[in-house]
């Protein structure tokens, strides 16, 4: 063992994308409809941008995780297939990115249960992984997915290598994949008069440099480079340039795995 982690691997750095589309704007506001251009800036990152990052990904030879909405897998059926036909993960994300946090447990539970069987209906497999829209949980969250067959979470932030929630009932114990707002191209890339969000566009450059710097630092200590992408954002050239240019430096520190959420997840379930 080299650290926490098997072998003579000192991080582990795993790439993941969040397929929100449209959907995330229609749960905030279903007004938000009627404004083409705002519909069509979303619906570049499933239409557009995705197709492409598959095929960095399939250049590069990682493998990545991939957590759609099923309203979004359901409007996009050849794009979840083609994620799983190459070797990616496909997680649970909501419905229409509802965060559990601001649903009754009834709630949470039909929309859990829904977009199981939306994804298992695509892939042929039920997801095992899930990370909650806008990364809001609510108190029953990690009993529901434990209760359904799930093996991790990924919408916690309370490390920043796998940790084990309920670790002392076996009935409901989960592993957390952690994520971290430091680590999520949104803060950095959205802008949408629209809807209101207008925060400053950093520079890919910019961003660059914040990535690697965590790296670095998860990489000395021994820990996980978890890093949460949404294709509508990561997925204009410039910005995917960059991320081709950070999967280049990460690769000249030794002893990296890159791996898929959910084997990260095994991993920790069997040690």
């Amino acid at each position: 063992m080299s650290g926490i982690w098997p072998g003579e691997t000192q991080c582990v750095a795993m790439l993941t994308f969040d397929v929100d589309g449209v959907s995330s704007w229609l749960w905030r506001d279903p007004n938000f409809a009627k404004f083409p251009s705002l519909m069509s800036m979303a619906e570049y990152g499933p239409a557009v941008a995705a197709p492409r990052i598959l095929d960095m990904l399939d250049d590069h030879g990682i493998k990545a995780s991939f957590y759609v909405p099923g309203y979004v897998a359901e409007t996009h059926v050849d794009l979840v297939e083609d994620i799983a036909r190459r070797g990616h993960e496909v997680g649970h994300h909501g419905y229409m990115h509802e965060p559990p946090g601001y649903l009754d447990p009834e709630q949470e539970r039909e929309i859990l249960e829904k977009g199981i069987n939306i994804l298992q209906g695509i892939t042929g497999e039920a997801p095992t992984g899930y990370r909650s829209p806008s990364w809001e949980l609510s108190e029953v969250s990690v009993d529901l997915l434990s209760s359904h067959g799930f093996t991790y979470d990924s919408s916690l932030m309370g490390d920043d290598a796998p940790y084990v929630l309920n670790p002392a009932d076996p009935d409901k114990r989960l592993v957390e994949v952690p994520v971290h707002w430091g680590l999520d191209d949104a803060p950095n890339f959205v802008y949408a008069p629209a809807a209101n969000r207008v925060g400053p566009m950093r520079n890919p450059d910019e961003v660059f440099g914040a990535w690697a710097a965590e790296f670095e630092g998860l990489y000395r200590y021994g820990r996980a480079f978890n890093l949460t992408m949404h294709p509508q954002y990561i997925g204009r050239p410039g910005r995917l340039l960059m991320l081709e240019k950070l999967i280049s430096h990460i690769r000249t520190f030794p002893n990296v795995e890159f791996m898929r959420v959910c084997d990260v997840a095994e991993m920790w379930r069997a040690e």
